[in-house]
């Protein structure tokens, strides 16, 4: 700021004390020093203040921590850690060694725990000399922080969620905006523009949301509504991956790949047809492999994949749970898990689309790779498609839609061969289900196939679970099936889920608490369903809790839709850590901050567990660190 002395005003200099007397000249010097030296004392007063916060905010800067060493004890010194520990649910601090926690609890005890830790080891390689000690070191979190085991989804797409972002469609309010984004995708891609064999994909759309709208599903005559789109080659999967949205030049190239060239009948699908018999454009479920879309290739896959984790990492995730891995994929995952480049850790689910038996293609990975982080024990099936596309299999037809009652992929009984096989060849198996009829055909297989205990050992899963009879609702649960859920799901569909089942199914759909109450044991993994749903887990745990949407609404009103079903805040964050570790084979080693697992934890900028913070403030909580092994992969504490 320069000499503090340049912002005084000139005053002339007093006279000598031989001079000085009581004239007014002498008086006015004296007020004039009085003067002087006081504006001297409130400018130097200023500097010192601004030293002061200077040297403050230095230092927050230096405490701000974007690597941790080795060993040290994190605090949350105005804050909390919620371990999900039972037995000790709220601790002061957490001592971590290399990726481990090595004990939690107050800082007096962590600091009792590494003295005996340090003597132990001073006595062991040291003959005893105190000079060999080392300090704890400390890491606070910020006022007001929390910190909580590290966040994982049970059930979402890495690679599927990366290839999305290249042309997102999810929010579009009218078919006019899915137009305009295709239309500037194609601009902004010369190759795409240019060449008609090139084709173009995109991700997202939901027709139940557009503003409106017919109320059907759109057409190859909207794409060529664009004279940009007209001659090329589109496939646009809808939000829920379940139905496949072509223009005409891709109809073209599917029919030239049919043999005998006429639309065949597909199990367990159906290309969509008008009055006439002619094609739409829409293809549902199993009719979607007609289509000849060029699959990517490796190095897409591994730059979708970068994608995706690089997002997870900035939402609070360390832990997914990869529901439908390829071969092709699987390939990409091993080998930057190999390299030490898969920073999350990924439970994958092997899943090839062929109707053959595939398992042996696979095998099975524990702690794969060069930090461990890959795994693969479990194999994912279909057996039916989804609600906003009519395709979930009911018992009883659509209420909104009474000519039909959704898709079964295969029969009963090559769903009970497919299983047997798998579970008999060792796989843990999880397996799609979005309809009562679908979800009542599995849990009668699985009664069949565990025996005693096995559940326990194998973790069978019903991915989704959405809509069951209420006799089946406790079922799942008695016989040890685990039922993965995605609570995002439920605020999406309330706004038509009633309308497609009418005022007595719905009792039996999306029945969170009452499926966690039935669970033998006491298990409830929470995923959303990425990138089916948004990629924040904070969405997901907003979700379960609150039973609305992002602006507080619900067709119930504020209360939440159904909120019997709702869980309690502690019961999601146990769904989205203990309970998805478990669902994992992964409960000694993740899903809670207790001594001897993992340090895999995250630092959130508030506290969302308390009763008195608000809902809405769940949704504006960010994430400041997201650590895995001990180390920090995002932000900084």
């Amino acid at each position: 700021m320069g000499n503090p002395n340049d912002t005084l005003p000139k005053l002339s200099a007093p006279e000598s004390s031989s001079t000085a007397g009581s004239t007014p000249a002498t008086k006015q010097n004296r007020v004039q020093e009085t003067l002087r030296h006081v504006l001297f004392v409130l400018v130097a007063s200023v500097l010192a203040g601004l030293a002061t916060y200077a040297s403050r905010k230095s230092a927050y800067k230096r405490a701000y921590l974007t690597s941790l060493p080795e060993s040290y004890a994190l605090c949350a010194e105005h804050g909390k850690i919620y371990t999900v520990d039972e037995d000790r649910l709220n601790v002061d601090c957490i001592l971590v060694k290399g990726d481990t926690i090595q004990a939690t609890g107050s800082m007096d005890e962590l600091h009792t725990y590494w003295d005996m830790y340090q003597n132990e080891l001073v006595n062991k390689f040291y003959g005893g000399e105190s000079k060999a000690k080392k300090p704890l070191t400390i890491v606070n979190t910020s006022m007001g922080s929390i910190v909580v085991p590290g966040l994982a989804d049970a059930h979402a797409h890495l690679m599927l969620y990366g290839e999305k972002m290249q042309l997102n469609l999810e929010g579009a309010e009218t078919i006019e905006d899915v137009l305009d984004r295709i239309e500037d995708y194609a601009a902004s891609h010369p190759t795409a523009s240019d060449d008609s064999e090139h084709w173009i994909t995109g991700f997202g759309w939901d027709q139940t949301r557009w503003k409106d709208w017919k109320g059907g599903f759109p057409t190859k005559d909207d794409l060529e509504s664009r004279a940009l789109l007209a001659n090329r080659s589109l496939a646009l999967s809808r939000v829920d991956g379940h139905a496949l949205w072509v223009s005409t030049r891709a109809l073209e190239l599917t029919m030239a790949n049919i043999p005998g060239g006429s639309w065949p009948d597909v199990e367990g699908g159906e290309v969509v047809t008008d009055e006439k018999g002619d094609p739409t454009g829409v293809f549902l479920d199993a009719a979607m492999s007609l289509v000849p879309v060029p699959p990517p290739t490796q190095d897409e896959m591994e730059e979708h994949l970068e994608w995706a984790i690089n997002d997870v990492l900035a939402v609070g995730l360390t832990s997914v749970h990869d529901a439908a891995v390829s071969i092709e994929m699987l390939k990409v995952f091993k080998r930057m898990a190999e390299e030490g480049r898969l920073k999350i850790r990924v439970y994958a689910m092997a899943h090839e689309g062929e109707a053959e038996y595939w398992g042996s293609r696979f095998e099975k990975l524990e702690d794969y790779g060069e930090d461990g982080k890959l795994n693969l024990q479990s194999v994912k099936l279909f057996t039916d498609g989804a609600l906003g596309s009519w395709g979930a299999a009911l018992l009883e037809p659509y209420s909104d839609k009474p000519e039909t009652c959704g898709l079964m992929r295969s029969t009963e009984e090559a769903l009970r061969e497919t299983m047997s096989r798998f579970w008999n060849d060792g796989w843990g198996v999880n397996i799609h289900c979005i309809g009562d009829r679908a979800n009542k055909a599995v849990l009668d297989i699985f009664e069949d196939l565990i025996q005693d205990n096995v559940s326990h050992n194998r973790r069978p899963r019903i991915e989704h679970a959405q809509i069951m009879q209420l006799e089946d609702l406790g079922r799942a649960g008695r016989l040890g099936v685990i039922t993965s859920v995605q609570p995002t799901h439920a605020t999406s569909d309330m706004w038509y889920a009633e309308s497609r089942l009418g005022p007595s199914r719905i009792k039996g759909a999306y029945a969170y608490q009452t499926f966690l109450r039935s669970s033998r044991d006491n298990v409830l993994p929470l995923g959303s369903d990425f990138p089916v749903e948004g990629i924040n887990p904070l969405l997901t745990f907003y979700a379960a809790v609150s039973r609305l949407d992002v602006e507080g609404n619900s067709p119930h009103g504020s209360g939440g839709w159904y909120p019997s079903e709702s869980l309690s805040r502690a019961q999601a964050l146990k769904g989205m850590t203990y309970d998805a570790a478990y669902a994992s084979f992964a409960e000694e080693k993740l899903g809670s901050l207790t001594a001897g697992k993992k340090a895999d934890f995250v630092v959130l900028d508030k506290d969302f567990m308390q009763l008195e913070t608000p809902l809405a403030d769940i949704l504006t909580t960010k994430v400041m660190a997201t650590v895995i092994g001990g180390q920090i992969m995002y932000g900084g504490v």
